[in-house]
């Protein structure tokens, strides 16, 4: 992998920028980000199973980091841009360190249906940040049925949970912050470089910390091959670390920062259902009320304009 001289004629910028995508192939994108990202919790709960936190944390990035740097190579991609770098740092700070770290922890006392409420905020987070970083202005339409859908999630998730706060929601809140952090950073570097290859260098990027922590933790933590663990280190390194990210950057290029973080109020309500097939917890019947509260919030604010 080689950076682009100084010589050359053609910008970074030309050679990365993606073409325009329909909105609607835009929205489909995204939405199939949170499905991947819905499984998340579940798989690192089977991971758990035989892996200690930070050795899943470590190991997942490993992977992904090889994956996503495999296709780097593959395609000869240049190195980024040095005004990009900066970002990429924060996008790996944010989605692929501080993230999967914070809600692993969590997810030692927490069960996925209470690690859920991190996600419910998740989507008026990035709005927030993005309003930031961005300078995106929503209409006060989009910012009513944002609010009403969070607040609808949250309900819900901490209903599920017993509402206590406890160790585990400060690991969760932590890791809200980077997370729509990280996917600011990435949604507005997919505007010109594309969406996996944001990611795909922010993995690479993390490589001189993940390796050396990956060993030093596989020694310390006991780790237990069964099919639980190894498929849900798998999915969380390959599903929800590359491709889910991949699709999702390139969902937020397309239609959006604002919008698309409005698909993840769906996301909690994805989770419960995976934790109810893959874990055997149970669902109450208030699941489908949130879900009709939910899918109406993510309509308006879809239809509304920033």
């Amino acid at each position: 992998m080689r950076a682009h001289s100084s010589a050359t004629t053609t910008s970074p910028i030309a050679v990365a920028t993606p073409g325009p995508e329909r909105p609607g192939f835009g929205t489909l994108q995204a939405a199939l980000g949170v499905v991947a990202f819905s499984l998340t919790f579940p798989a690192t709960a089977w991971g758990l199973e035989g892996f200690g936190p930070w050795s899943l944390v470590a190991v997942r990035s490993v992977l992904a980091a090889v994956i996503a740097g495999g296709c780097l190579l593959a395609l000869r991609v240049p190195l980024p841009a040095r005004r990009h770098r900066a970002g990429l740092a924060v996008v790996g700070a944010g989605v692929v360190l501080g993230f999967p770290l914070l809600t692993t922890l969590a997810l030692e006392t927490s069960t996925t249906a209470h690690a859920a409420v991190v996600v419910g905020l998740l989507p008026l987070t990035t709005a927030l940040f993005s309003a930031l970083r961005v300078g995106t202005r929503p209409s006060r339409t989009f910012w009513t049925a944002a609010l009403v859908g969070a607040a609808a999630v949250l309900a819900f998730t901490v209903q599920q949970s017993g509402g206590a706060l406890t160790t585990a929601d400060l690991y969760l809140f932590a890791a809200l912050l980077v997370c729509a952090a990280g996917y600011t950073e990435g949604g507005r570097l997919a505007r010109v470089m594309p969406g996996w290859q944001v990611i795909g260098w922010a993995l690479v990027l993390c490589l001189p910390l993940t390796v050396p922590v990956a060993a030093f933790a596989l020694t310390r933590e006991p780790v237990q091959l069964t099919a639980h663990s190894v498929t849900g280190l798998l999915w969380v390194a390959a599903g929800s670390q590359v491709a889910g990210l991949v699709v999702w950057y390139r969902g937020m290029a397309a239609i959006g920062i604002p919008k698309a973080s409005q698909l993840q109020l769906a996301q909690p309500l994805l989770t419960l259902v995976w934790s109810v097939l893959l874990l055997g917890e149970h669902l109450t019947v208030a699941a489908p009320l949130t879900a009709a509260a939910v899918l109406v919030c993510i309509a308006v604010t879809q239809r509304s304009r920033g």
